[in-house]
């Protein structure tokens, strides 16, 4: 089979299409045969040994497929082969055309959702869903901050957050990104300068945040963005808010913690992974309300752009360029068009 594999520690220009043995599957798995393979983050971050999973070399990256069941191990009860499902498969194995899957990872997809667009759901819906319900504490009439808005998890996050009934306020760095928040429902957005900033650009981001989500502040601020753009949102956090640490694409920020005691707010991570090891009954139940969220309407995933499998390395360099609205996927199958316009999807 064909695999885009990482054969030695870089950038995404060293990744090499080869060929390699199909896999069997195990006790308890599943065998896929790949649609499409969503890029995420910590793809980039595990290419170039900086992810806290090393696997052995050479791999591929990966860890967000949709795909059919193609053969089933012993006691993966409950799938036929044929059968339409997401996955996730934990830090790689993804940018190949079949892949291993614990049955435990894997949810079915119905017939009438897309599974191009279903490879864009988990990472960046489940991360959200996870967030903004569980470690958020979200209510209807809630002002929710998302920073990063026009990114996957940031428009999830917008989608998500009007789905549970809250006033959604995106801040992104472009006019084309803040179209794309109205686009998927926020209220209002603001626009903020690409860093770094210095600390007179960063008092004033804290002035425009506060002014953006009103004198009362915002109950949930989701931050997937970090740097030095997470104490400037912190400021503009509402007495017993909750602040989300998501991700840190611009930084591991710094935040002074006098600034939980005056508003008296949590400050409160997001580590999904950790969640579905710990919680998998609780995570199953949050991917199955995406679901349902998704064909009733309430959410759709926004596919920046299509690449094929050879091409895979340029999907993780478009993300990494941070210019992309919603998500990137490589389709595996060859089967799809590819460089769509944005929004056709």
């Amino acid at each position: 089979m064909k695999a885009l594999l990482s054969v030695k520690p870089g950038d995404p220009t060293t990744l090499a299409i080869s060929d390699i043995p199909v896999p069997q599957p195990g006790k308890g798995q599943l065998r896929v045969r790949v649609k499409a393979c969503g890029i995420n983050y910590p793809d980039l971050l595990v290419i170039e040994d900086k992810y806290q999973f090393k696997p052995p070399r050479p791999f591929a990256p990966g860890c967000e497929i949709s795909g059919f069941v193609d053969a089933i191990g012993e006691g993966a009860t409950g799938w036929q082969v044929g059968d339409r499902l997401l996955a996730m498969l934990g830090s790689d194995g993804g940018l190949a055309e079949y892949a291993i899957v614990d049955a435990g990872n894997a949810i079915g997809l119905p017939d009438q959702l897309d599974l191009l667009q279903g490879a864009a759901l988990l990472f960046t819906y489940g991360t959200t869903i996870h967030a903004l319900a569980d470690r958020g504490r979200l209510k209807p009439g809630e002002t929710l901050l998302v920073l990063g808005a026009a990114g996957g998890v940031g428009l999830a996050a917008v989608e998500i957050g009007k789905a549970m009934g809250a006033e959604v306020v995106a801040a992104v760095s472009s006019e084309e990104k803040a179209a794309a928040a109205v686009e998927a429902g926020a209220d209002r957005t603001m626009i903020y300068r690409r860093g770094p900033l210095d600390a007179e650009s960063m008092r004033e981001l804290a002035r425009s945040f506060k002014e953006a989500v009103g004198p009362t502040g915002a109950n949930v601020i989701y931050d997937p963005v970090g740097g030095c753009y997470s104490e400037p949102a912190l400021r503009s956090i509402a007495w017993k808010g909750r602040f989300l640490v998501v991700g840190f694409p611009a930084g591991i920020a710094s935040l002074p913690l006098n600034l939980p005691l005056l508003k008296s707010c949590d400050v409160c991570g997001v580590f999904w992974g950790g969640f579905i090891a710990r919680e998998p009954d609780h995570n199953r139940r949050n991917l199955e309300k995406l679901l349902d969220w998704w064909t009733q309407g309430y959410i759709c995933p926004r596919i920046d752009k299509v690449y094929p499998l050879d091409k895979g390395g340029q999907a993780l360099a478009r993300l990494a360029s941070r210019t992309v609205i919603g998500k990137v996927v490589v389709c595996v199958d060859g089967q799809a068009p590819c460089d769509l316009a944005e929004g056709q999807l």
